[in-house]
């Protein structure tokens, strides 16, 4: 097959490092169809790989020294008290991130019960993409969940174990410890050295977490042992991996592009408790409201259609104005290793983003924002910037604020949240070599304003005509037979809107909305609703309820002048006065 001269760097290559944690990094073992290129003392086979590491004793000595810098109470199981003691080595789990299934069988790891997952990665002058690195992250979270009563390690590969699987190891580190991006690379360096050997790899590292790399980061010499790759036989063209933070935004944003990162599915529930946490709502029984509902209840909070009876609320206590902004509503989970957007469907996706604490060395854990994201055209740039506008905070750094007063609350988002990050990014941008780059993230953060009722008038007339965005509408749901029907929720079930019509901007194309959830605004002069766009942040269309409270706000039909009107008697009473 012609192995001969491609097979030297793979014989000069370290056959494994030592442990990270669960992590055992290793090159890829070669199965017995590759032994008559190998001498039999160099031979490494997945048999190999089973009866060495069982054989194997690690001193704690040793990973007291790596592991207890990134996180001691994670690893206390494997920290014993005597300082040099010993145990078995079980691979349980084999990640093999080759672009090739012919190094070795399958049936190698299964016969012996050990699992295997495979995550093609191009290598050579291609980083893994970021689909492969999440999956990487939640496989191993995964088989962490499932360790309670064993000590299994797994034992990940590429061709020679060092760039792929080191940049995997990385993100991994990066992920779920509290380190920078330097000391990730340098923890796998010390297991593996000399560590992640390819620029490229280095700086994709850096930018994926919007650090800069010291100047002290030099990229190891290539290892004298690397002589020439084993082919990965894919048969096709290197490709670059193309990542979200590297492909510049080159088309118009919209409301419904997906942001963020998916997280591994063994982090979800935990996230939401945590949310039902500090919300307050600990007694909130999740598990029968995914039963009940399909997935669980989102918890933010929800908007009050305007009608002549809710009108007179602006009497009975004291409110301010706002806009309502055409965008897509989030709340955000801040905590140590990532932020996490929450969607309507109550689904997190996690967003690199720097939340620091006012005292400078410690950065937001467990604080829950409430908010919209909206997309701004900016003049001077003439380009579309995406911006997190924050209206409510829930909890800092763990503690619920939810019973505070709103005025309260609100002044806690510029104290807390957003006067820190201002203050500390235009100290970095006055730096020759900034340690973060705010620049680089995938949104701004602001907090939203909102003003006295006495300045209705000027935000109906001057302020939001301003505006890059408008207001949003009503939300129906299509149904599928061969009319246009329109549905809405009524106690978990679909009930018909009777005598209700809808028109589309292209009626040829309108039956390609059947069964999603839309947003539409009434013509009162056509007795209909007109289609707006499609809602993909939203899981469930409104209750029958809500409908027939926006129905009777249209009705009566409240005017800018009757608005203003009522305002103005209102800001006349004695608890506006001052």
């Amino acid at each position: 097959m012609g192995y001969e001269l491609c097979i030297a760097g793979w014989l000069g290559c370290p056959a494994y490092g030592q442990a990270i944690g669960c992590i055992i990094p290793s090159k890829v073992p070669l199965g017995e169809s590759f032994d008559q290129y190998i001498p039999c003392e160099h031979r490494y086979t997945p048999k190999h790989v089973i009866y060495q590491q069982r054989q194997l004793g690690r001193e704690v000595s040793w990973l007291k020294a790596i592991v207890l810098p990134l996180c001691a109470q994670k690893y206390s199981h494997f920290l014993l008290n005597s300082c040099f003691l010993t145990w078995l080595i079980q691979i349980g789990l084999v990640i093999d991130l080759t672009n090739t299934n012919r190094y070795y069988p399958i049936s190698s790891w299964s016969e012996e019960g050990i699992g295997y997952s495979k995550i093609r990665c191009v290598g050579r002058d291609s980083v893994p993409d970021d689909a492969s690195i999440d999956k990487f992250v939640q496989q191993v979270l995964q088989f962490l969940s499932h360790q309670r009563h064993t000590k299994k390690y797994v034992l990940v590969h590429c061709t020679h174990g060092h760039n792929r699987t080191g940049y995997m190891v990385a993100h991994f580190l990066k992920r779920t410890e509290s380190i920078s991006v330097t000391e990730a690379i340098n923890i796998f360096s010390r297991a593996r050295h000399p560590g992640v050997y390819k620029q490229d790899y280095l700086d994709s590292l850096y930018r994926s977490y919007h650090e800069l790399k010291p100047e002290l980061v030099v990229c190891p010499r290539t290892p004298e042992w690397k002589r020439t790759s084993l082919p990965d036989f894919d048969g096709g063209v290197v490709q670059e991996a193309t990542h979200s933070h590297e492909n510049g935004e080159d088309r118009a944003m919209t409301n419904d592009d997906v942001l963020g990162e998916a997280i591994p599915s063994v982090q979800v529930g935990p996230l939401q408790q945590i949310c039902y946490r500090l919300l307050l709502l600990e007694n909130y029984n999740l598990s029968s409201t995914v039963q009940e509902r399909g997935n669980p209840q989102f918890p933010g909070s929800h908007p009050v259609s305007l009608d002549m009876d809710n009108l007179q609320f602006l009497r009975q206590h004291h409110y301010c104005a706002t806009w309502k902004a055409d965008g897509t509503r989030y709340m955000m989970l801040i905590t140590w290793d990532g932020c996490y957007l929450i969607d309507r469907k109550f689904h997190f996706r996690r967003v690199e983003m720097r939340f620091p604490c006012k005292d400078k060395t410690k950065t937001h854990n467990y604080t829950l924002l409430d908010g919209e994201m909206v997309i701004d055209f900016v003049p001077s740039s003439q380009k579309q910037e995406r911006r997190y506008l924050i209206y409510d905070v829930m909890a800092i750094n763990g503690i619920s604020v939810v019973k505070f007063p709103f005025h309260e609350r609100w002044k806690m988002i510029e104290k807390d949240v957003v006067e820190p990050r201002n203050m500390e990014r235009n100290a970095l941008s006055k730096s020759t070599y900034p340690s973060y780059r705010y620049d680089m993230e995938p949104f701004r953060v602001r907090r939203k304003q909102f003003y006295p009722l006495s300045t209705s008038n000027k935000l109906l007339k001057k302020f939001i005509p301003g505006l890059s965005h408008g207001a949003d509408g009503l939300i129906f749901q299509l149904g599928v037979d061969n009319q246009h029907h329109l549905f809405l929720h009524e106690r978990g079930k679909k009930r018909v809107m009777e005598g209700n019509r809808i028109v589309f901007n292209d009626a040829s194309h309108s039956f390609s909305y059947s069964g999603r959830i839309i947003e539409c605004y009434w013509d009162p002069d056509r007795k209909l609703w007109i289609f707006m766009r499609v809602r993909t942040d939203k899981s469930t269309p409104n209750e029958f309820n809500t409908y027939k409270k926006v129905m009777r706000s249209i009705r009566d039909n409240i005017t800018e002048e009757v608005l203003l009107k009522e305002i103005d008697h209102t800001i006349r009473l004695p608890m506006y006065a001052g």
